[in-house]
């Protein structure tokens, strides 16, 4: 059986390719059933989606390692650190660790819901979906640094250890997760058992502006949209300079402004605010700031690019409201719109904590200032670069 709604103008189908004509054809549906029969269907299939990876799953993670009567109350001084609601880029920087461990423990079962275990963007190939994207980024990265079997990799700003799974199963190398944040470090180490990689990935609860590590630790080191967190990208840097071993590498990738951001643009300052407050980011550094930081820190920056300018589909495609896809439903508009109502239900009978719908309204937020920032190319996730550690430091 197949079934389609209607959609008068070509859009981009899950795997990238262009669609025509007036209809839109869902797998193994029939265009031929009637009207009714298709809503029906398309409403069953929706709330199926949803309830995969399980509400009661989602709701029982959120707050993270709050306590459920203390989350409305975390939400309303997580939101008065930003500038949407009077806050200060000085107050945030100065209060970044219960800024982003507030964020954190809001918003990862909000995350881990919708987008999986690794929270990050990627470039991406049509005929790709998603999840292969962000694993071909995630082996990128393993690429560029040279990983090779038995080495000793940092990753900074783990979240739950999607990626250093996928990086220590993909080079055979023992990656060790620092996180600042006891609910994403407890929910990784279940993971990890699930995965079965308790052996060569372990996590470290540390402030990556003060690593608990000697000097000279470490064969490699990345933060995959990480340091981003950092209210000092050259005091983060230096932390990870200090780590590091002589004659190794450092690879991130950054969230940045770009130089087509104009910072006495109300519109362009609107889209940063809203990526800060649904992103729990102190100040959004551009890629200048970023490059000048690493050379500032002692390293040599063998290569450095903006990713976002040659993917062939947009990397923002996920959160556009105007795209859908099977692989990726729960961030589809249509996905988003249950999942809002289903936090609502969630919380009106108390299964969710009170404050749960504010959180998912300020992700919200966060999704159209991304896509925003994406489509003005003011904004980029994708700034990536390639540093090292002099074999002999001057």
């Amino acid at each position: 059986m197949r079934f389609s709604f209607a959609g008068p103008e070509k859009r981009l189908t899950s795997d990238g390719e262009k669609e025509s004509g007036h209809q839109r054809v869902l797998p193994g549906i029939s265009h031929h059933v009637c009207p009714t029969l298709t809503r029906s269907c398309f409403f069953t299939f929706c709330a199926l989606e949803m309830s995969k990876a399980g509400a009661l799953d989602l709701a029982s993670g959120l707050g993270g390692k709050i306590e459920k009567d203390d989350v409305l109350s975390a939400v309303d001084k997580y939101e008065k650190y930003h500038a949407s609601f009077g806050g200060l880029d000085e107050e945030r920087k100065a209060n970044y660790t219960d800024m982003v461990n507030k964020y954190y423990d809001l918003a990862t079962s909000f995350y881990e819901y919708g987008w999986g275990e690794s929270f990050h963007f990627a470039p991406r190939w049509k005929g790709e979906s998603l999840r292969e994207s962000i694993k071909r980024h995630e082996h990128f990265l393993a690429l560029q640094l040279g990983l090779k079997p038995g080495q000793k990799v940092l990753d900074v700003g783990c979240g739950i250890g999607g990626p250093l799974r996928e990086i220590a199963r993909f080079s055979s190398t023992s990656v060790t997760g620092l996180n600042n944040n006891e609910y994403q470090i407890t929910r990784g180490k279940t993971l990890n058992r699930v995965a079965g990689v308790e052996q060569t990935c372990s996590f470290e609860k540390a402030d990556f502006m003060k690593m608990p590590f000697p000097e000279n630790s470490f064969d490699a080191v990345y933060a995959i949209e990480a340091t981003c967190h950092a209210p000092d990208a050259v005091g983060c840097y230096k932390e990870i300079y200090r780590v590091l071993k002589p004659g190794q590498s450092f690879a991130a990738y950054e969230w940045c402004m770009t130089d087509a951001f104009d910072p006495n643009n109300r519109d362009h300052l609107k889209i940063k605010a809203e990526i800060e407050l649904g992103d729990g980011l102190p100040d959004i550094r551009s890629t200048r700031q970023c490059l000048a930081a690493l050379k500032e820190a002692g390293f040599e920056v063998i290569w450095e690019k903006d990713l976002a300018k040659d993917s062939p589909l947009p990397w923002y495609l996920p959160l556009d409201t105007s795209h859908f896809s099977l692989n990726s439903f729960r961030l589809t508009a249509i996905g988003r719109f249950f999942t809002k109502n289903m936090v609502m239900a969630l919380e009106y009978v108390g299964l969710a904590p009170k404050g749960s719908q504010r959180v998912q309204s300020f992700l919200e937020k966060a999704a159209e200032g991304l896509v925003a920032g994406g489509k003005k190319e003011i904004f980029t996730p994708l700034y990536f670069f390639l540093a090292r550690k002099p074999q002999i430091e001057s």
